[in-house]
């Protein structure tokens, strides 16, 4: 076996490699041992993935929506009290202590000991992660996705890591070459939308994807997280299909559009 990005041999790999990142509420979409070689795998969790985790942006939509890390802890937030004082807020999922606020000054605490009530005013909207923190973000996630549908069939994973047509994608992610990747980015649902299941339980969705391939035979690949639609072309650093595809069909996303267009009827619950 060899590595999807390096291709280098990965067979004594031990590192389970995680899709969408642990942090961003991802437990089960995984690679097996040695499709991302440890050294890749390391690699990514320090240069790629946290710098996108780590953005203010980021930190403050897993701090509202309570996205735990893999180590179990929520992301501080920064806010005002009362409009005038800077806190830091901190939320636990665990043990019978729901959160603590971090004041800076005398002056804050005593606000908060001779006021009957206060309130924490959080940043209403955080501009997301722009540039190559988003690009080489969604380069390596498109790429597994890849190998994820791939991971039953061994000769279709050398394919994959054989064909030059990705090295392209594959080396923006893993070396960070080709230094612009365009990729669009858009809002197609609140942050705290939900649905029902099929048995009328209440469901929230922190992530889901797919594939697109346009009549023109270019493919995309489609991430949401908490409602923000990211797409990346998959062959080229170029976006312009995509936005063409877009007005073909409405605006519509293409994880609502076609063959998803009835997947929201379906929805497991989440025991199943």
């Amino acid at each position: 076996m060899r590595c999807l990005f390096c291709k280098k041999i990965s067979t004594g790999s031990t590192s389970v490699e995680h899709i969408v990142p642990e942090s961003l509420g991802n437990k089960s979409h995984t690679l097996r041992p040695g499709i991302v070689c440890d050294t890749c795998n390391n690699y990514f969790a320090r240069k790629v993935e946290r710098p996108f985790l780590e953005h203010e942006s980021i930190e403050m939509l897993r701090f509202k929506q309570s996205v735990e890390s893999k180590k179990g802890k929520v992301p501080p937030a920064k806010g005002l009290l009362n409009f005038k004082y800077p806190v830091t807020a901190r939320k636990y999922t665990k043990g019978g202590l729901a959160g603590t606020v971090e004041v800076a000054t005398d002056e804050a605490l005593e606000e908060i000991m001779n006021r009957k009530d206060s309130m924490i005013i959080f940043p209403d909207e955080v501009p997301l992660p722009s540039g190559s923190i988003v690009s080489r973000f969604l380069a390596k996630v498109a790429l597994e996705v890849l190998a994820q549908r791939l991971a039953n069939h061994p000769d279709g994973l050398e394919y994959l890591v054989d064909e030059e047509q990705f090295d392209l994608i594959r080396n923006h992610a893993r070396k960070g070459e080709t230094a612009e990747w365009p990729f669009h980015v858009r809002q197609i649902y609140d942050e705290n939308k939900s649905w029902l299941s099929k048995n009328g339980q209440s469901i929230q969705l922190m992530f889901e994807y797919d594939i697109l391939v346009t009549k023109e035979n270019e493919w995309y690949f489609v991430l949401v997280l908490f409602g923000t639609e990211f797409t990346i072309n998959y062959g080229a650093p170029e976006i312009e299909g995509y936005l063409s595809w877009l007005k073909e069909n409405d605006n519509e996303s293409p994880l609502y559009k076609g063959k998803n267009a009835e997947k929201m009827n379906n929805i497991p619950d989440i025991n199943e």
